[in-house]
């Protein structure tokens, strides 16, 4: 066990160097000088140089590459030119929101998805089985940025059963219960995709393990 867990980590190095490279490359064929963008379109020419000198652009590509993935490795992330602040402490003053939220995401698709599986699988081609087929199958096809749009429409803008946006209001109470209302609909919107999936394995799994011979023999027995 410990072998493969090791084989399959020395085999994600390779992706994870290829997935800097593309990354890398991207965004030095984006179109424009970033230098210019910097200092804006008036910039003098001595200025515009100088400033690529600064930030290294100046340099071979792939002299640019092993820099960028230096700092990179090190946890430097550059410098934000339009809020002038490190990359890394515009990441880390956002984390703790994204991780309470990726967190309620993951927590709902894992037991709604596996429920949904589970009752599916128990109830083989019944009409329970064929509306949660039916409603992964549309949980999977919708987007969750689409699905986001119109539950904030719905939900929020017409109901106004939540929150338009936000973690938390600018006035008001900070309790644990404003905290669900705000994370309702986005989790949910995050969730529904992979829901779909979980369902379907955990839904594939159940029916393996209802045609088992002990289960058989189970029955047989009443």
């Amino acid at each position: 066990m410990t072998g493969y867990i090791l084989k399959r980590l020395l085999s994600a190095i390779p992706v994870l160097i290829g997935i800097t490279v593309i990354v890398f490359l991207i965004m030095a064929l984006i179109p424009g000088d970033p230098a210019t963008a910097i200092l804006g379109s008036y910039a003098t020419p001595e200025n515009v140089e100088k400033l690529n000198r600064d930030l290294g652009l100046d340099k071979p590509l792939v002299q640019q590459y092993f820099i960028w993935l230096g700092n990179m490795l090190q946890g430097d992330f550059g410098t934000s030119f339009a809020l002038n602040r490190p990359v890394l402490d515009e990441v880390l003053e956002r984390f703790n929101a994204t991780l309470v939220l990726a967190g309620t995401a993951f927590v709902l698709c894992a037991v709604l998805g596996v429920v949904a599986g589970v009752v599916s699988a128990a109830n083989q081609y019944g009409l329970a089985d064929k509306a949660i087929t039916f409603a992964v199958l549309l949980g999977i096809s919708i987007p969750s940025f689409f699905l986001g749009m119109m539950m904030i429409l719905f939900f929020a803008v017409n109901l106004r059963w939540f929150p338009v946006s936000g973690m938390w209001p600018i006035y008001g109470d900070r309790t644990f219960g404003v905290l669900l209302t705000h994370l309702a609909m986005p989790a949910l919107a995050l969730a529904v995709v992979a829901t779909g999936v979980i369902a379907r394995l955990s839904r594939s799994a159940m029916l393996e393990v209802l045609r088992q011979d002990f289960i058989r023999t189970a029955r047989a027995k009443g």
